[in-house]
């Protein structure tokens, strides 16, 4: 079985890119939070009051994910930089296994975060 090399800058572009997609979700979840409070304002039945106040616990809890997801992004690129500073490019196999963990999670998480945007629009429309 052939080895494969996988090199610090490789993983240090997949995580430019992870960062730059939380960095979007957070920005998203500013203008979800934002609609929520003009909702909050103008809707007087407790039913969709309890559904905004879902929606806002979900937001927060995404938030929570997104924030831990780019502390590990930062772990993964200080480890990376300590490969770096001792001349190695190459990485060893337990790291990249967290690293394809960690993709992993991403995955996840993305697929979960496009769940809920889609029940959000959802009730939105259904309401407005």
């Amino acid at each position: 079985m052939e080895k494969q090399i996988i090199y610090n800058s490789d993983l240090h572009f997949e995580h430019k890119l992870w960062q730059s997609e939380l960095a979007f979700w957070e920005d998203e979840l500013k203008s979800f939070n934002n609609r929520l409070s003009e909702l909050v304002t103008r809707w007087t039945d407790k039913k969709n009051l309890v559904q905004l106040e879902h929606y806002q616990n979900q937001f927060v809890l995404h938030g929570a994910v997104i924030d831990k997801l780019q502390d590990n992004i930062a772990m993964h690129e200080v480890n990376m930089s300590d490969h770096d500073i001792k001349g190695e490019d190459v990485l060893n196999h337990s790291f990249v296994k967290k690293h394809i963990e960690f993709r992993n999670k991403m995955e996840t998480q993305r697929q979960i975060y496009a769940d809920l945007k889609k029940e959000f629009f959802h009730f939105l429309s259904k309401h407005m």
